[in-house]
């Protein structure tokens, strides 16, 4: 990542936490882009400029820098109504539906988003596209015990399939001890099919599509940051 880069995202990141404010439940996503944003919370809340809020991590990495920060965390089953969340998206769709999960913390992070009010996702200009499916795989957590067949099943309907690894070259092991497949279909003509036909599937635990979850996107261009909400469209 470019120094500029970088410096959009972190921009972008603390454009989306001005939208946070006292009192709130706060989901907190996971990734690269995020992360600005948590330690931006994590400085106002130790500066004053920011009081009274708790933090729903969506992944043990998002927790454990929440904590290194001091910010206050709670669960779901204490607080089940998210009243805003910010979280990243590895591409976005004109109509604001996204695929995520390049981090892997896809389940809890639509557990966090489907539970928010409202969901802000920041994201640099890279990540929009014309069609989910153009530029990104679709990440596939599955149980380990069915990997095999549910790689099938993905392939047969178009997808080229690969387990995603680990840097050690095992297979990568989500948070809650499953696997990730990521299926490249390409530009996807119709994701809620496609999301139902995923749904279906008992080895399948959760799939990256992210449909109408999505209430504003704050993208980091060139020209600088820009809020994009669904009333816009």
């Amino acid at each position: 990542m470019s120094e500029e880069t970088a410096s959009l995202k972190k921009a972008a990141a603390e454009r989306a936490v001005e939208f946070v404010e006292p009192g709130m439940v706060v989901g907190l996503g996971s990734g690269s882009t995020t992360l600005y944003a948590v330690r931006r919370i994590g400085d106002l809340l130790r500066d004053g400029g920011l009081k009274d809020i708790v933090g729903v991590p969506t992944s043990e990495a998002t927790a454990a820098e929440a904590r290194r920060l001091r910010i206050p965390l709670t669960t779901l089953e204490r607080d089940p109504v998210v009243d805003l969340t910010i979280d990243g998206a590895d591409e976005v769709a004109p109509n604001f539906d996204l695929i995520k999960g390049g981090g892997g913390a896809l389940l809890r992070e639509k557990i966090v988003a489907q539970a928010s009010d409202r969901m802000i996702i920041v994201v640099d200009e890279s990540k929009l596209s014309p069609a989910l499916g153009t530029k990104w795989a679709v990440p596939v957590e599955v149980v380990p015990f069915g990997w095999i067949p549910e790689g099938n099943f993905l392939a047969s309907l178009g997808a080229d399939v690969k387990l995603r690894q680990a840097a050690g070259g095992e297979p990568y092991v989500t948070d809650h001890g499953n696997w990730i497949l990521d299926a490249r279909f390409g530009p996807i003509d119709d994701a809620p099919a496609l999301a139902a036909k995923l749904v279906a599937r008992a080895g399948i635990v959760e799939h990256g599509l992210f449909l109408g979850l999505a209430t504003d996107v704050v993208v980091a261009g060139p020209d600088g940051v820009r809020c994009l909400g669904r009333s816009s469209q």
